[in-house]
């Protein structure tokens, strides 16, 4: 079962392999992102409070990661937060998220896709049950899949 402890074993142990690899150079990113998606995605910033496309956004389906298509999350994972980010409760695969220590503001754990290490949000332990955890994500960093 996923829940907090899962995030502070894979943070000690590492994430399970991806299930491949994408590497692109800085110029290559820059090609394919818009500049905002390249400001979150590749320099870890993070879009203002309730002005993502997907915050409030409920269709059925999948969340993928904008740079390399791997699915990340799924809809009925995704609740309202209040936060102003689109929130989940999980990732569609352990091996889909990668999770860092991230000193910058306090102490806290950020998330990347793990296929291409693009910055995606940060993790929380205050979701919703079964898994108490809240995955804090960008618009920027998503695409919708139906």
């Amino acid at each position: 079962m996923f829940n907090w402890k899962s995030i502070y074993s894979y943070l000690d142990n590492g994430t399970p392999a991806p299930p491949r690899k994408v590497e692109r150079s800085e110029e290559e990113w820059k090609e394919i992102l818009t500049p905002a998606q390249f400001r979150v995605m590749r320099m870890k910033g993070t879009e203002r409070p309730h002005t993502g496309g997907l915050c409030s956004f409920y269709e059925a389906g999948r969340y993928a990661c904008v740079g390399c298509d791997t699915e990340l999350f799924d809809s009925n994972l995704k609740f309202d937060s209040g936060t102003g980010w689109p929130s989940f409760s999980e990732p569609v695969a352990d091996n889909v998220i990668q999770y860092e220590l991230d000193t910058t503001y306090g102490r806290r754990i950020e998330v990347l896709c793990n296929v291409c290490e693009a910055h995606l949000g940060h993790v929380f332990p205050d979701g919703p049950e079964p898994s108490g955890v809240r995955f804090c994500i960008n618009s920027e960093s998503l695409k919708f899949v139906e």
